[in-house]
């Protein structure tokens, strides 16, 4: 009951108990029945229902335990009692051995136990036993099949469990389950009648998935009725094949009592025939290798019939990617393969390529030959550039697919540092699975970025971020086209102006922007000023929830794009991005709470950038003065307005750039002037807007140090400082503005004017030589000036009491 798992976290420990006692006795009666079945599942429930583990008593563990040992136990109630044993593991109170035990069944329950208490002894003793079982003939009636899971599980926790001796004994197992199952299907239950007993004595071969009667050896992809046990060992061993190669197929496995043996691969071993010399048995590694290849060339043969059955052709496809793999591994570790794997691999790809449901398939058959294309002396990029250029531009909605890819791109990140590669021109197609599936793709994403940055990829990729939200909408709209049929697609009119997105992906004057936005690769020479009449076209699906999603893993992207990008960035590039910052502050895509974050994180890094290279004040003067200089942007891009007006007071000044002169000081002090004086002059009540006061202070605190740099300007700031009092008094102020702002106005503008009667100090305060530290930008802009300011005010007001003369 949907009940149960809440009630079970809710149960005491004193009803825990009692619930315990209740099911000893039921185990405890001659012969347990169904209702000490029924209690030993909701005892197990209870159990695992919780995060914390469960105490129960020592002697109903002991009994548990015999319950499991017990032969004349039901299977039932033993596996009942073996779950209950795994979830408390681990358990003090819990002794268990498993060298004793014959019986495969229990041998597999007691051993999953064992591993749970994770006593690496215990792991290693599980394993030592199960590969003696395995190496001898089993009694009637029992199999091997319960037992391997156990083994695939040894693996992964302690490899080093076997001596050499024992691998080799698992090596020809496998080799033996792996190309000598029966071909014949196994014989099914029989429901009893007069025909039935003559009937079940006459198994037919197995099929292939298309049908055809099977001509060759067993594997995963062979299709009966009924299987044979012989058959389920043929498809555990493959289950398991690839994680025992990788842990025990090559030279520097490390194994106790292990030396030197004949037969290892040696190092530049030529390319060769892999098969033994006539008279000559291979040494059961490279028998193991032989088989698996042999293995897996068969299931890439099978992989081309069609299937009668959808579930067939999945499976296909899953086990071809199993078996690439494999054939990748047994080449790295034996290269005598190498030449007959390229050859099989070139025809499958081939064959597969142009069919996009195979997609999946190409990512592992493009790790092979990166990994063993130079030895084989063949040129693949025809399969790079189909994998990075069609693929994520037809399957980016595809999730699965999008996060094995990117994984292969962190897997091999070091092929995208060089400039000229295939997989460096294509990172713009990278950014398609980012904006389909964010967020769930940030964290992979995070870790690749870095490696497609450079100084010739900077740009690009910031434009590309800025406009992740626009690719999100442009690739809803490129899907759902192709949904429609031909005859719509061909209706456009391109006289008239599309209606609706979806027209506008066909029309010519659409065209382009759309071609550019959805590249496949890098286009570093174009220009992205295109996109804007598309952003404005795209509006109307910004508040898709994809879209919304995507908008919100652009700052993050964003931060560390900028951390990257300052650590080779030269002075050149500062200066572009710089640039590049406030014009696209105006492109943006209309979501407002994407642009606040967007003006947020690109303010900051303004600062980080300006401290970086301070001269780029001066150098980028025109373009700095025309967004400093006009008002709008204070409401519309308050952060990144406030940040530059604090830049230009902190960096424009001679011990920043020699290049500095008076006449640029008076040009910035001129262009800040006129902004004060728009956002600070007394208008009738009704029409009085809200500036941030912000921006007022950090303009009077960049006019003021301007100043002390040029002091002819003093008197003009003294002036206009003065006038601040009247500001904050005036009744149309006061209605817009809270008592607090105008008291913090008021009082930065009386120590700006009292620090300017002391040029000299002011000129110190505001241009501190070379390694004196400045105050903190948000201090500054947001609270008080330097200390310094408190003290100048304090020194020019009289003492109380105090009469002059």
């Amino acid at each position: 009951a949907p009940s149960l798992p809440p009630r079970s976290r809710e149960i005491q420990e004193e009803e825990l108990r009692r619930f315990a006692s209740r099911v000893a006795a039921l185990l405890q009666a001659p012969n347990p029945g169904p209702e000490a079945v029924d209690c030993l599942q909701r005892l197990h429930l209870t159990i695992a229902a919780t995060k914390y583990p469960r105490k129960l008593d020592g002697k109903f563990v002991e009994l548990l335990k015999t319950m499991l040992c017990s032969s004349k136990s039901p299977e039932q109630i033993q596996v009942l009692c073996a779950a209950i044993l795994r979830e408390m593991s681990p358990c003090n109170d819990l002794t268990l051995s498993c060298d004793e035990i014959q019986d495969t069944k229990l041998l597999s329950l007691v051993s999953s136990i064992l591993l749970a208490q994770g006593n690496e002894a215990d792991v290693s003793a599980v394993g030592q036993h199960v590969v003696r079982v395995l190496e001898r003939k089993l009694p009637e009636g029992q199999n091997a099949r319960s037992l391997l899971p156990v083994l695939s599980n040894v693996i992964s926790v302690l490899p080093e469990s076997f001596t050499e001796e024992q691998t080799d004994a698992i090596n020809k197992k496998l080799a033996e389950w792996l190309r000598y199952a029966s071909i014949q299907q196994g014989v099914g239950q029989t429901s009893g009648g007069f025909f039935s007993k003559s009937r079940s004595r006459q198994p037919s071969p197995v099929t292939e998935v298309d049908g055809a009667i099977a001509t060759d050896f067993f594997t995963v992809l062979s299709v009966g009725q009924h299987y044979t046990q012989d058959q389920w060992l043929n498809v555990q061993a493959f289950s398991m094949l690839r994680n025992w190669l990788l842990c025990y197929g090559g030279k520097g496995t490390k194994l106790p009592n292990s030396g030197d043996r004949s037969g290892l691969e040696k190092p530049g071993m030529a390319m060769v025939s892999t098969a033994a010399p006539s008279g000559h048995l291979l040494p059961p590694k490279e028998h193991l290798q032989e088989k698996a290849f042999e293995y897996c060339q068969r299931l890439i043969e099978q992989s081309s019939r069609r299937p009668l059955k959808k579930d067939d052709g999945d499976l296909q496809k899953a086990c071809l990617i199993e078996a690439v793999k494999i054939m990748d591994i047994i080449c790295k570790q034996n290269s005598s393969y190498v030449s007959r794997a390229v050859s099989f691999l070139k025809i499958l790809h081939g064959r597969i390529c142009g069919d996009a449901t195979y997609a999946r398939v190409l990512l592992p058959i493009a790790q092979f030959f990166l990994n063993h294309s130079k030895m084989a002396a063949v040129d693949c990029s025809g399969i790079y550039k189909h994998l990075f250029s069609d693929i994520p531009a037809q399957l980016f909605h595809n999730p699965s697919l999008a996060f094995e890819f990117l994984q292969f791109c962190k897997d091999n990140s070091q092929l995208f540092t060089e400039a000229s590669s295939i997989f460096r021109q294509s990172f713009p197609n990278l950014f398609k699975f980012l904006a389909w599936n964010s967020p769930p793709l940030i964290s992979e994403f995070v870790d690749l970025l870095p490696f497609l940055l450079d100084a010739g990829t900077a740009v690009e990729i910031f434009h590309l971020l800025l406009d992740l939200p626009c690719l999100t909408a442009a690739l809803d709209i490129q899907l759902r086209s192709s949904a429609l049929p031909t005859s719509e697609k061909s209706s456009c009119n391109p006289a008239m102006k599309p209606a609706t997105c979806l027209e506008a992906f066909h029309h010519p004057l659409y065209k382009n922007p759309f071609e550019y936005l959805l590249r496949t690769k890098s286009a570093p020479e174009d220009a992205p000023e295109r996109l804007i009449p598309l952003r404005q076209l795209l509006g109307s699906l910004a508040s898709s929830p994809r879209v919304v999603q995507c908008a919100e893993t652009v700052p993050v992207l964003l931060e560390l794009f900028f951390r990257v990008v300052v650590e080779f960035a030269d002075k050149g590039l500062i200066n572009q991005l710089v640039v590049l910052l406030l014009q696209r502050s105006d492109q943006l895509y209309e979501i407002p709470a994407f642009k606040d974050d967007v003006y947020r994180v690109l303010s900051s890094q303004l600062v980080v950038l300006c401290k970086l290279h301070p001269a780029l004040i001066v150098e980028l003067s025109s373009e700095i003065l025309e967004f400093s200089g006009t008002v709008s942007n204070i409401q519309d891009k308050e952060a990144i307005f406030i940040h530059l007006v604090w830049a230009i007071g902190e960096f424009l000044s001679v011990s920043c750039d020699k290049r500095c002169t008076g006449e640029q000081i008076t040009r910035f002090f001129e262009t800040l002037e006129v902004v004060l004086f728009e956002i600070t002059q007394l208008r009738p009540v009704a029409s009085t807007p809200h500036y941030p006061p912000c921006a007022i202070t950090a303009l009077m605190v960049t006019l003021a140090k301007l100043a002390a740099r040029s002091q002819d300007l003093i008197p003009r700031v003294s002036i206009f400082l003065s006038k601040m009092k009247t500001f904050v008094q005036n009744p149309a102020v006061t209605s817009v503005y809270c008592k607090e702002d105008l008291e913090e106005i008021l009082t930065r503008a009386t120590e700006l004017m009292n620090l300017l009667k002391m040029p000299s100090l002011a000129h110190f305060v505001f241009t501190p030589p070379v390694g004196v530290a400045s105050t903190g930008f948000q201090r500054e802009v947001t609270d008080t000036l330097p200390s310094a300011l408190g003290i100048v005010t304090r020194l020019l007001q009289p003492a109380p009491g105090f009469v002059p003369g």
